[in-house]
């Protein structure tokens, strides 16, 4: 999975061209997306988008917990089985936990455990500091997220980035946000690039994130998602590389060998073994 795209699920006609494109996983959003007094039509509209016989990943961004329309979200769609629910604003891991419980009670049968979670992690100041103190893992959690939209409200901060670059706070729950999921071995899962106009903008950023360690990174407009494939997709330069690199170690007595000059040993050969099983 290297692509998530947000479609707001208010929306039929974003919904529909969010369901076609090319996309690995789409996020229906019932929560930033929808006014309060649309929450109902808009639960309605994901419920009939997830009716679709033939649909791609789909994930479902609920209301956070405690709010009004959480365990109506939860009790409108998860028995229409969507891959899983995105969790906006936790305070940390336990969180999840809470929202692995309220599944629990809403799943059909014989699909028991089967809904995943992608939790936002980065909303609240008091999840940044969990993600550095207490670990996230948990049999349903699928990903992380992080962003700094939200962050910024809780900050009191007057913006997230400096000169097009992330300001030092966000920076940090970015970096956070990356050891969190790679210690509870999920999908670390870089923020939207809010500027979809600016498609060399969003390469930068994408392959910068996919250089650093993560996955994936979430999308807001449907023009983005060809931009993050390519960043998030090896190149035939590193697959070839790659495939050199397991040929040479698996065939050696050593346990590092020399390969154009260079030393390498078993940690090339895990990020080799990654890289040829990633998708074209």
């Amino acid at each position: 999975m290297r692509s998530l795209l947000f479609a707001p699920g208010g929306s039929a006609r974003m919904i529909e061209k969010a369901l076609a494109g090319e996309v690995d996983a789409v996020i229906l959003d019932l929560e930033d997306a929808v006014q309060p007094a649309a929450k109902e039509e808009a639960r309605a509209r994901v419920a009939e988008a997830l009716r679709r016989p033939a649909r791609p990943r789909v994930y479902v961004r609920v209301n956070a917990l405690g709010t009004p329309w959480c365990e109506a979200d939860i009790a409108a769609v998860v028995p229409l089985r969507p891959h899983g629910l995105m969790l906006p604003k936790p305070e940390g891991p336990q969180d999840v936990a809470r929202l692995d419980a309220l599944l629990a009670a809403r799943e059909p049968a014989g699909a028991s455990g089967a809904t995943r979670i992608l939790a936002v992690c980065t909303e609240t100041p008091a999840a940044v500091l969990s993600l550095a103190s207490a670990s996230w893992r948990h049999p349903r959690l699928e990903g992380l997220l992080w962003g700094g939209e939200d962050l910024s409200v809780g900050l009191g901060a007057t913006a997230n980035r400096d000169a097009g670059a992330y300001a030092s706070p966000f920076r940090l729950a970015r970096d956070l946000c990356l050891f969190a999921a790679r210690a509870a071995g999920v999908l670390p899962i870089d923020a939207v690039f809010t500027d979809f106009r600016d498609a060399d903008g969003l390469a930068r950023e994408a392959v910068a994130a996919r250089r650093d360690g993560f996955a994936a990174k979430a999308a807001i407009h449907p023009s983005q998602v060809p931009v993050i494939n390519a960043a998030f997709t090896p190149t035939e330069a590193e697959r070839a590389w790659a495939a050199r690199v397991v040929a040479a170690l698996e065939g050696a007595a050593a346990g590092a060998v020399q390969l154009d000059g260079v030393m390498i040993d078993a940690p090339h050969l895990a990020q080799a073994r990654r890289i040829l099983a990633a998708p074209q």
